[in-house]
């Protein structure tokens, strides 16, 4: 299990055990946590997962994806450390991440 820490814009905290193999996004949405809608189900189609990875864990995730690229320039506040939580494989390396998410998603 890898522990990842979801904060919301308020900046409330949610900490939570998520299995490797299962999605950024679906480990917020299985866990109940607020600010990831994942409106798609994970299809990288929608947006709605759209999170700030902390900056010290960018290099692990590597390059977005074009199609992550994409469904980004339909998400507000876009920054560099944005990524869609449906795309970030949590994986044993990924124990301790922490994402924030935006005032609203798409």
């Amino acid at each position: 299990m890898a522990r990842i820490t979801y904060i919301e814009f308020n900046g409330t905290a949610h900490q939570v055990e998520v299995e490797p193999g299962t999605s950024v996004m679906r480990g917020a949405v299985d866990n109940g946590i607020p600010g990831i809608d994942g409106d798609c189900g994970g299809g990288c189609a929608c947006a709605t997962c759209h999170v700030y990875v902390d900056a010290g864990w960018m290099q692990l995730l590597g390059q977005r994806a074009e199609i992550e690229e994409d469904l980004l320039g339909f998400a507000q506040d876009v920054r560099p450390q944005s990524r869609l939580s449906c795309q970030i494989e949590v994986t044993p390396e990924l124990d301790g991440l922490v994402v924030t998410m935006p005032e609203t998603q798409s």
